[in-house]
């Protein structure tokens, strides 16, 4: 401002030339601050009253994504998990139904060979067993692995949407999840 005052008593002609100016497009500066005194009004209420709420709204959103995603993370985890305990199980199955076998094997080349028949019976039976009893263990595994990740499902859905799910939409995506498992 002090330059412009430095300039205006320094050369009287270029005040005029600039109030001549002013006077060709119409300038008015009453009408020019009651403009900018306007302008900042309604930025600060759109400020306050629009920008601040939206911006909330968003970080809220974003929030609740970011905890989705987590939580679907979770859920990998537990599934992974879940499936090294099933591989454990039918591992350790196999190994005990080999077992028996080589068991049942062994004593039966020490008796004779009505006895040798008897036991390669028995070890047949035993290995139906073990298979009928793996066979049901990995079904168990698998209806309780769906039905938790059914539950799962459902949760993770009703965080991620915010809604109460009906019983109807929770048995559709407990069946939807078991599906795909399968």
């Amino acid at each position: 401002m002090p330059s412009i005052l430095i300039l205006a008593q320094s050369s009287p002609g270029v005040l005029d030339s600039a109030k001549e100016t002013a006077s060709t497009f119409g300038w008015n500066p009453w009408l020019f601050l009651s403009q900018v005194i306007s302008f900042v009004i309604v930025a600060l209420i759109l400020r306050r009253f629009a920008y601040k709420p939206i911006l909330a709204v968003l970080e809220d959103r974003r929030r609740r994504i970011e905890e989705g995603l987590i939580n679907a993370d979770k859920i990998k985890k537990e599934l992974a998990e879940a499936e090294k305990r099933y591989q454990e199980i039918v591992t350790k199955a196999n190994a005990d139904a080999q077992k028996m076998i080589d068991e049942a094997r062994e004593s039966s080349a020490h008796l004779a060979e009505r006895k040798q028949q008897e036991a390669v019976a028995a070890a047949e039976q035993i290995i139906a067993k073990a298979r009928e009893a793996a066979a049901l263990e990995h079904e168990r595994t698998m209806e309780a692995l769906k039905r938790e990740l059914g539950r799962l499902v459902v949760d993770t859905t009703a965080k991620v949407t915010g809604k109460v799910l009906t019983s109807e939409d929770q048995k559709r995506l407990q069946e939807e999840a078991a599906r795909q498992v399968a």
